[in-house]
């Protein structure tokens, strides 16, 4: 079978960063006490995951289950303001790894916020990276999953708004968003661009593969939203898209009839496992 791969896929520089920080803390504390813990997956990767686990790595959901003397990496996605604060205040060894284009964002909204306006944010309400950003508008803001939701908000005439997303949405939906911010809000609100290249530069190629081949296949962990993402702008396209985190979890003759397939994965998939799905796909 011939295999079309992305030339973007796999890992961003922001998860690239955060898991070298990880490596290095857990390659320097072999023989330093105390617990290294990443708050919440330090990526979404349920095997890579996995993998840290079985070199010690522990992933606690709270900054309360952190105790004095813990190392703790912040996960790429960033977290919550108050949540660093309270982490700060824990007595324990703080690593920030959260990736330099979320940060910015961060601050962006921060700024903005500061100036009485009121964050419009397109996102998925529940993503940690979501929440975060939220934080540093002061909770004064409005989530939105789309276009459609986002008229449903009830906006108030005369309050000034400004427009940020979650920084792996998807562009073109983004643009289509803020055309209608830009005209249903008055003040001229502003729009911050915080999706990032590295999202907008897979979602292009995905748009590019969708269309020369007969099946996508995406891999990555079923928990990413960026890869999740892909799915979705490749069946928007009118391709048979499969999403999975492994060779494993391949459906049964899903890709019975096909002859060209088109091959991706989301920002926190090792190039050991597109590799392996490649190959998979090639024997097929």
């Amino acid at each position: 079978m011939k295999v079309l791969q992305a030339k973007t896929a796999g890992f961003c520089l922001g998860v690239s960063l955060a898991l070298k920080k990880l490596d290095k803390t857990l390659a320097e504390g072999k023989n330093v006490p105390g617990r290294l813990i990443t708050l919440g997956p330090i990526i979404h990767n349920p095997l890579v995951m996995q993998a840290y686990q079985e070199q010690g790595v522990l992933c606690l959901n709270t900054a309360t289950q952190v105790q004095p003397g813990d190392r703790v990496v912040i996960r790429a996605h960033g977290i919550p303001k108050e949540v660093e604060e309270e982490l700060q205040a824990s007595g324990a060894t703080i690593i920030d790894a959260t990736c330099p284009k979320v940060k910015k964002a961060q601050l962006a909204i921060a700024k903005e916020a500061a100036k009485n306006r009121t964050l419009l944010l397109y996102g998925e309400e529940d993503h940690p990276e979501v929440q975060g950003l939220v934080s540093y508008a002061g909770h004064n803001a409005h989530v939105f999953g789309s276009l459609t939701e986002l008229e449903r908000l009830p906006l108030a005439q005369g309050k000034r708004y400004f427009l940020a997303a979650q920084t792996t949405q998807d562009e073109e939906a983004f643009t289509e968003i803020a055309a209608w911010v830009k005209k249903q809000c008055g003040g001229n609100p502003p729009v911050l661009h915080t999706i990032c290249n590295a999202t907008r530069e897979r979602q292009q190629e995905v748009l590019a593969l969708a269309n020369q081949v007969d099946f996508m296949v995406v891999v990555g962990g079923l928990n990413s939203g960026n890869t999740r993402r892909l799915a979705e702008v490749a069946k928007a396209q009118g391709a048979a898209t499969v999403h999975v985190e492994q060779v494993a979890d391949m459906p049964p003759d899903v890709l019975h009839g096909a002859s060209v397939v088109g091959l991706t994965a989301g920002a926190s998939t090792p190039d050991a496992h597109i590799a392996a799905m490649r190959q998979w796909l090639e024997q097929q």
